[in-house]
């Protein structure tokens, strides 16, 4: 069976998904990685840690037709060298919400940066790819 979502219940399970990156007393992180993606945010970190963005508290705005977005988080300075591949978003508590996919600006990763490339001691921003976005499903 393929549900299809109202704009309504997109908007809820958006809100719902990104409001737990808020959970806790101070605002939530993404890590960007490099190396290969692990199977979910229930599975330990791989590859080397290049970079943490501590996020805006709220992290993203509300959501509106099951589409939430990131409010842009300040740069960071990269503390490993590396090809970021992916990213896995935590809350305040360090708890896992989500993984995602990496990519250069253009090439349709879950959040770009402007060159996967990093360096120890430059500069790391997200230039784009900070949404969420829940689908509204297909009819049978």
């Amino acid at each position: 069976m393929t549900l299809t979502l109202s704009a309504a219940a997109r908007t809820a399970m958006a809100d719902t998904l990104v409001d737990l990156l808020d959970a806790g007393a101070g605002a939530g992180t993404i890590q960007i990685r490099s190396g290969t993606r692990p199977a979910g945010p229930g599975t330990t970190a791989t590859g080397t840690l290049l970079a943490t963005v501590t996020l805006i508290d709220p992290a993203f705005g509300a959501a509106s037709s099951g589409v939430a977005t990131l409010a842009d988080p300040n740069a960071v300075t990269a503390v490993a060298d590396g090809t970021a591949t992916w990213f896995r978003a935590l809350d305040s508590n360090a708890v896992a919400v989500f993984d995602g996919k990496v990519t250069a600006t253009g090439g349709g990763g879950d959040l770009t940066l402007a060159t996967t490339s990093i360096t120890t001691g430059l500069s790391v921003d997200i230039t784009s790819g900070g949404t969420v976005t829940v689908p509204a499903g297909a009819a049978d």
